[in-house]
């Protein structure tokens, strides 16, 4: 099984970028914490990070050719690209939108995803643990479907 971790804008910041809200964990150690879990459940893990709009979406197209599920994180994407809603959607392959924080939250524009409406579930608001659930999410999703 092979799953696709896709993060999205600003998330190479992590660490650095508004701690207070995003944690001091970097991207690298949330990738790292990825990697341990997926050689945990005997899965392939690959992930990527792209700032703009077009390389997420390039992602998950190629994640619908090459893996048999999809965890995102659009970030700042969430709230306003129907382009990635759309692509999520074309891929055909269970997906779970992750974040961070919890968004519901936070300032009234972030509370609505329109990402989300193309995901099989939304897991958000536990730091890093987000995308550790969201990895064994996806496993299951996948494994109950075969």
């Amino acid at each position: 099984m092979i799953v696709a971790v896709i993060h999205g804008p600003n998330l190479n910041l992590l660490g650095v970028r508004e701690p207070e809200v995003y944690g001091r964990v970097t991207l690298e150690e949330i990738d790292r914490r990825i990697a341990e879990v997926a050689e945990e459940l005997g899965i392939e893990v690959t992930t990527c990070q792209h700032n703009g709009e077009g390389a997420i979406i390039d992602a998950v197209q190629r994640a619908g050719c090459e893996a048999d599920g999809i965890v995102i994180n659009p970030a700042g994407y969430t709230h306003t690209s129907v382009a990635i809603h759309d692509a999520l959607k074309a891929v055909r392959i269970p997906v779970i939108e992750v974040h961070l924080s919890n968004i519901l939250a936070r300032e009234d524009w972030r509370r609505r995803s329109m990402t989300a409406l193309a995901c099989e579930g939304v897991i958000g608001g536990l730091g890093a643990e987000s995308y550790l659930l969201a990895i064994r999410g996806i496993v299951a999703l996948v494994e109950a479907a075969e």
